[in-house]
C-alpha cells in the first residue's frame, strides 16, 4: 500500500543518521509522486459525473447508482485517503530533515566562526601583534601651559602625538617638528595613564613660559 511505500523509502526518522540534501530531495520527488497520484484519483471521480468524496453512491430510493462505476469511485476514494495520509507523513519527514540540517548548518557556522576567531587571535600573536607601544613620556609639565591645558600629566607615555607613532618615531625632533608646524591647530594626542587609554587635544601655542607645549618629554628605551 502507499503508506508501506512511503515509510520505507524515508529510512524512518531522519534524526537515524545525517540527513543530506539528497535526502531531502528525494523526499520532496515523492512528495511531488504522491500529489501527482492524488491528482489522478480525483480525476477518476471527476469522470464519474464529477462525483467527489463525500457524495452518496445510493439513489433516492436507497439502490446503488447505475450512472457510475461504483468500483472505479470507490477504489479511487480510498486510494485518496491512502495518498492523503501518505502526503501528510512525506511532509513531517520533510520538515523534520530541514529542520536538522538547518540546524547542522548553525552548529557548522558557530564552529566555523570559532575556529576563525581562534586562527585570527594565533596568527595575531605569532606575528607579534599588541597594543601601540609607548614611545615617550612626560616628565614635567608647567602649569598654565598649553599641554596643561590639554589634560596632560607627569608620566603620561605618548602612543601618538599628532601623525609620529611608535611605527615612525626616531627621536624627538620628530615632535619637535609636528609642534612648530601645528603651532595654533589642535593636536590629536593619545596617551597610557595607569594602564588606560586617553585621547587629548593639545594646541601647540605661544605662552608666558618658554616654547609651544609647556611640557618635557623625553623617549622610551625600546
Amino acid at each position: 500500500m502507499m503508506s508501506e511505500k512511503a515509510g520505507s523509502q524515508s529510512g524512518g526518522s531522519p534524526e537515524a543518521s545525517g540527513v543530506t540534501v539528497s535526502d531531502i530531495q528525494e523526499l520532496i520527488r515523492r512528495k511531488e509522486e504522491i500529489e501527482a497520484q492524488i491528482k489522478a484519483n480525483y480525476e477518476v471521480l471527476e469522470s464519474q459525473k464529477g462525483i467527489g468524496m463525500n457524495e452518496p453512491l445510493v439513489d433516492c430510493e436507497g439502490y446503488p447508482r447505475a450512472d457510475v462505476d461504483l468500483y472505479q469511485v470507490r477504489t479511487a476514494r480510498h486510494n485518496i485517503v491512502c495518498l492523503q495520509n501518505d502526503h501528510k507523513a512525506v511532509m513531517k519527514q520533510v520538515e523534520d530533515a530541514l529542520h536538522q540540517l538547518h540546524a547542522r548548518d548553525k552548529e557548522k557556522q558557530a564552529r566555523d566562526l570559532a575556529e576563525a576567531h581562534r586562527e585570527a587571535l594565533s596568527r595575531g600573536q605569532s606575528q607579534g601583534l599588541s597594543p601601540p607601544q609607548a614611545f615617550a613620556k612626560v616628565n614635567s609639565v608647567s602649569p598654565g601651559s598649553p599641554a596643561s591645558i590639554a589634560g596632560l600629566q607627569v608620566d603620561d607615555e605618548i602612543l601618538e602625538f599628532g601623525s609620529v607613532n611608535t611605527q615612525n618615531f626616531q627621536s624627538l625632533q620628530n615632535i619637535g617638528s609636528v609642534v612648530q608646524h601645528s603651532e595654533g591647530k589642535p593636536l590629536n594626542v593619545t596617551v597610557m595613564r595607569r594602564g588606560e587609554k586617553h585621547q587629548l587635544r593639545l594646541v601647540p601655542t605661544r605662552w608666558a613660559g618658554k616654547g609651544l607645549l609647556g611640557c618635557n618629554i623625553i623617549p622610551l628605551q625600546r
